[in-house]
């Protein structure tokens, strides 16, 4: 079966297709900004690297937030509820982590579906 790399940089590619899953590499927003603007940020990204790998948010199996706070919990969920496809949930667990830098307060992991 063969691997298809979006977005392949030095360190990581941004999705790695395999047969008809789509693995996203974490997604942050705007370091800095509140956790409801990078929350977005994030979740638009996932969405455009989706698309590119022939997949949508409705296919998305599974999700994984990295919060640096669990504080924020009800503010990214906030975001999040008015993104996710409500007739298409996936699986999802949310932690907290220490983030790439202080700055960064939600990071957001997916693993989708293509057809």
């Amino acid at each position: 079966m063969s691997i298809r790399r979006i977005e392949v940089g030095p360190r990581m590619s941004q999705a790695v297709i395999h047969g008809n899953t789509v693995y996203l590499a974490g997604q942050v927003g705007k370091a800095g900004v509140s956790v409801a603007e990078q929350t977005k940020a994030a979740l638009a990204e996932v969405e455009r690297l989706l698309v590119a790998s022939g997949s949508d948010k409705s296919r998305i199996l599974q999700a994984t937030i990295w919060l640096a706070d669990m504080n924020d919990f009800a503010e990214m969920n906030a975001v999040w509820d008015a993104w996710v496809d409500p007739a298409n949930t996936p699986a999802r667990a949310t932690g907290e982590a220490k983030l790439a830098t202080p700055d960064y307060k939600v990071e957001v992991i997916v693993i989708a579906a293509i057809d």
